[in-house]
């Protein structure tokens, strides 16, 4: 018996090892005419077997691309596209990682940035207006983050703490009420609490009946 770690490795898994000994297979067929009509019986199967990929843009080119990739860029037909070799594309710039420092996590770098935009801004109703969008913000990220409810002043208080105490808010400032999650029971559990609860119905009826029973003999 022979197994699929002892034969090559596959160039496309996606597309199994049959798709891709009918692609060597052309290979094998001398008249150019009929190996680019086996080609495209080929490239037909190929997206019948992944329909989804019909949603994507050029996608009959990539496919062209994915045979020519599959035959090891050796199949000499009359290809409808120019074929791209993957080492011909241009390689990705490297991704640059957020090295931000955030000082309160739970709050985000967002809300820290706002901060910054509102100390920046001159005193003024919209300012005002917007420090308490952001206090009412940090109240629902803390509860969020920490699945608990916390108090007014501990946000006033950190949001001064952020602002370096550029930003302050009036005795009787009162942010948005921000409910603390609740996870709901899976309804396997409910369904399987409630077989239980009905199944214990029965038990103490059945034993009510047998007591009712034995009081009469």
């Amino acid at each position: 018996m022979e197994y699929n770690t002892t034969r090559e490795s596959l160039v496309l898994p996606e597309y199994g090892r049959n798709v891709q000994m009918m692609a060597e297979h052309l290979l094998t067929i001398p008249d150019k005419a009929n190996r680019t009509e086996a080609a495209k019986e080929l490239i037909a199967i190929m997206i019948n077997m992944n329909p989804s990929v019909r949603e994507t843009k050029d996608y009959k080119q990539k496919m062209w691309d994915y045979l020519a990739q599959l035959c090891d860029f050796k199949l000499d037909v009359d290809f409808p596209f120019p074929i791209s070799k993957p080492a011909d594309a241009e390689k990705p710039e490297r991704l640059q990682y957020n090295m931000n420092e955030i000082r309160c996590r739970h709050y985000g770098y967002t809300v820290e940035r706002m901060i910054q935009a509102a100390c920046d801004m001159e005193s003024s109703e919209e300012r005002d207006a917007l420090v308490h969008m952001i206090a009412n913000n940090m109240k629902r990220n803390y509860v969020i983050w920490n699945q608990k409810s916390v108090t007014d002043e501990i946000v006033i208080n950190d949001l001064i703490r952020l602002s370096k105490g550029r930003l302050n808010f009036a005795s009787d400032t009162r942010l948005m009420n921000v409910n603390v999650p609740t996870t709901s029971m899976p309804k396997k559990v409910n369904n399987f609490k409630r077989q239980n609860n009905n199944n214990q119905a029965r038990r103490n009826n059945n034993n009510k009946n047998n007591n009712n029973k034995k009081r009469q003999n």
